[in-house]
């Protein structure tokens, strides 16, 4: 392809549009019939412009011959237009009359609606006169009932009367109706026929009640740990739920009354059970205690019976025996086991009898939504719902507690005294009493009932009581503790108490939820015994402290290794870092150096070779020369150094004690820092006086053999 330059390329324009065939066509016609226009242009422009002008000129002729089809085209259309104007005319004459047409159907259509409207009206009028009529009436026979009726005879008669008679005093009405004479005269009749109905109810069922309070209690003489139930009672009132239901939505007042006097009734005589109850407990333990079964004069207290219990301190040189402990658990958790289905039982009739579970009407809980809703603004329903059911819950509950604490007014006062009982009995009666109390507070069904709420009160008491008792131990080691005066201080009286009494709690709280109170308390006893070991150790006249700490640390380690508490495995592991460390101390001060003179001799040795004389020249000082280390080393025969030991051995035998039997792990140890300070000093003797043939009298092995005849010995 030949290449053409930029400026031989004609420009493009957006505008270009190419020519059609045909003026293609004439446009080459009009060019090879003018050859001569590329040597005569002036001749070319003049044959254009003739042919210009010819165009022209047919242009204007062709105009003007066309002017007569112009003319009568506008007649045509001023035709149409007249055409228009009288179909104009016919379309408003027509709409016009429409018009008359359209305000009579109006007319027509507003007297149908009135018409309509009316008989709706009237419809509707009726409808609510025979509601009203329907709602308000009560049937014949029913009527007789509510003035005629006699209980119990006719108990299921009276509560179908009596429902007829709530339907229809609660009956809504519509508005304005209610003050036609008619129906006001109704609503008195039915009035009188509830005055009726309550008299009737509220009579019957007064005396029933006084007449079941009036039980003389069969089984109050009885023996057995048993706190009746009264379902007998229960069975009676059960089949009048209903009349109780009808009477206190229709007389309140009414209601109320006799719900008191149920309450005071039963009052009465759940008193008299619960103080016959827990005397039985209390006489039980009482003869466990004297080991005695004759009976008790009924006009003495069951408590000044028998005199306190001694008090069980980690500072008492005597441990008391416990031997009670396991009958009071027994004892309580029957105590506490009879206590709950009563409790139950009777709540559990409350809230069915006295419908205590009803405490809001539905126009008082409707009441209490509005309420949230206006206190929550934008709150979504769901959460206003439930905030409103947990109110409700809230105040069921507040209504059944403060029913049984009118039923059962005495309970928590008899729990409480008789828990306060118990001190005289066992000195551990608070950790019983904790475990199994807080026991039955866990495996309650109802965590919100009275009995519950009782048994976590007292539960509370038992907890502080717990803790005065804890911090009585913790005080009586550091306060109360009396360090003995024989020539041997032993074991201290909390060291060996600490053992039984740990064995004991735990015992008590084996499986027990509330076993982390005890072991927190662990920690702080274990803490405080360790500090009280220092402190007593200085104490005793003839005893080394170091004796003291050495025996008894020794001890805590001995027994925390048995009982394997976990939480005092930190507490274990220092009392055995703290035994060694007096171990230690007590071998250093009274073994002291036997070969002292030996010793001296060799610490000056290492002063000179501190001081930069050789080792090997040693022997030429004067002060440490061979002669002068034979002369030292005389003065140690093997028989003067096994009579030191004996006498070492003997004061070793007076400062420990015999229970604790660690004579000879202190004599080991004695015999381990004599082999290594004879270690030493022979070790010296061969790097400084090598050739010098000197030695001790006597071997490691001879060492060995005093320290063991000396044993067998004694």
């Amino acid at each position: 392809m030949d290449y053409i330059p930029e400026l031989l390329i004609p420009p493009t324009s957006s505008d270009y549009q190419p020519i059609t065939e045909k003026e293609a066509s004439d446009l080459k016609q009009l060019i090879e019939g003018c050859d001569y226009a590329v040597s005569n242009a002036e001749l070319f422009m003049e044959t254009l412009s003739k042919d210009l002008s010819i165009l022209d000129g047919e242009n204007v002729r062709l105009v003007l011959g066309s002017e007569p089809q112009v003319t009568q085209l506008m007649k045509s259309i001023e035709a149409a237009v007249e055409e228009a104007s009288i179909v104009e005319a016919r379309l408003a004459a027509y709409d016009e009359a429409l018009g008359r047409i359209r305000e009579v159907m109006a007319r027509v259509g507003q007297k149908n609606q009135a018409i309509h409207t009316a008989n709706n009206n009237a419809s509707f009028l009726l409808e609510q006169l025979s509601a009203a009529i329907s709602q308000l009436d009560i049937p014949a026979n029913y009527q007789r009932i509510l003035n005629e009726a006699e209980l119990p005879g006719g108990r299921e008669e009276l509560s179908l009367a009596g429902a007829a008679l709530l339907k229809a005093m609660i009956a809504p009405l519509p508005l304005g109706l209610d003050k036609l004479s008619a129906v006001t005269e109704q609503k008195k009749r039915l009035e009188k026929l509830k005055t009726k109905f309550s008299v009737i109810v509220a009579r019957h069922l007064n005396n029933l009640f006084i007449h079941l309070g009036n039980d003389t209690g069969e089984n109050i003489t009885s023996s057995e740990l048993i706190l009746p139930t009264h379902e007998a009672v229960h069975h009676e009132l059960e089949p009048y739920t209903e009349l109780m239901q009808l009477l206190r939505a229709l007389d309140n007042k009414a209601f109320l009354q006799l719900a008191k006097v149920y309450r005071d009734t039963m009052s009465k005589l759940y008193k008299r059970d619960l103080k016959h109850f827990f005397e039985i407990a209390k006489n039980k333990l009482i003869n466990k205690r004297l080991q005695v079964h004759a009976s008790k004069s009924s006009g003495q207290k069951a408590e000044d019976l028998i005199n306190p219990a001694p008090m069980c301190l980690l500072s008492s040189e005597i441990w008391p025996p416990i031997s009670e402990g396991r009958f009071l658990d027994s004892v309580l958790d029957c105590v506490l086991s009879q206590m709950q289905p009563v409790c139950l039982a009777e709540q559990a009739f409350c809230i069915s009898f006295l419908q205590l579970d009803s405490v809001l009407t539905p126009s008082n809980s409707n009441e209490m939504e509005e309420t949230e809703c206006a206190n929550n603004g934008a709150a979504s329903p769901g959460s206003v719902t439930s905030t409103a059911s947990k109110k409700l819950e809230r105040q069921v509950n507040e209504e059944v507690r403060g029913t049984m604490s009118a039923i059962f007014p005495s309970l928590e006062t008899e729990l409480n005294n008789f828990i306060a009982f118990l001190d005289k009995v066992d000195s551990f009666w608070c950790m019983y009493v904790l475990v199994r109390l807080s026991q039955h507070v866990m495996s309650a069904q109802d965590t919100g009932s009275f009995l519950s709420m009782t048994f976590a009160s007292a539960l509370i008491q038992v907890k502080r009581a717990f803790d005065k008792f804890m911090q009585a131990q913790q005080q009586s080691i550091l306060t109360d503790t009396k360090v003995n005066r024989r020539h041997k201080c032993g074991i201290l009286p909390y060291v060996a108490n600490f053992g039984l009494f740990a064995k004991t709690a735990e015992k008590i709280f084996k499986h027990s939820d509330r076993k982390v109170d005890l072991e927190k308390w662990y920690t702080k006893l274990v803490g405080t015994i360790f500090e009280a070991i220092v402190i007593h150790s200085k104490e005793h006249h003839k005893t080394p402290p170091e004796v003291i700490k050495m025996e008894n640390f020794h001890h805590m380690y001995d027994l925390l290794s048995q009982v394997k508490i976990s939480v005092l495995d930190q507490e274990r592991k220092e009392a055995k870092q703290r035994y060694q460390e007096a171990l230690r101390a007590y071998v250093i001060q009274y073994f002291g150096r036997p070969l002292e003179k030996l010793n001296l001799f060799f610490e000056g040795v290492q002063a000179k070779v501190g001081a930069g004389v050789k080792e090997s020249e040693i022997s030429y000082q004067m002060a440490f020369s061979k002669q002068e280390l034979r002369r030292v080393i005389k003065e140690y025969p093997a028989r003067e150094v096994k009579k030191g030991l004996e006498n070492l051995y003997r004061k070793v035998e007076k400062h420990l004690c015999e229970e604790e039997n660690l004579l000879q792990v202190v004599w080991r140890e004695m015999q381990g820092e004599f082999i290594a300070q004879y270690k030493y000093i022979e070790e010296s003797v061969q790097r400084c006086y090598p050739d010098s043939m000197v030695r001790l009298e006597f071997t490691t092995q001879d060492i060995l053999e005093f320290f063991s005849e000396i044993a067998r010995s004694h």
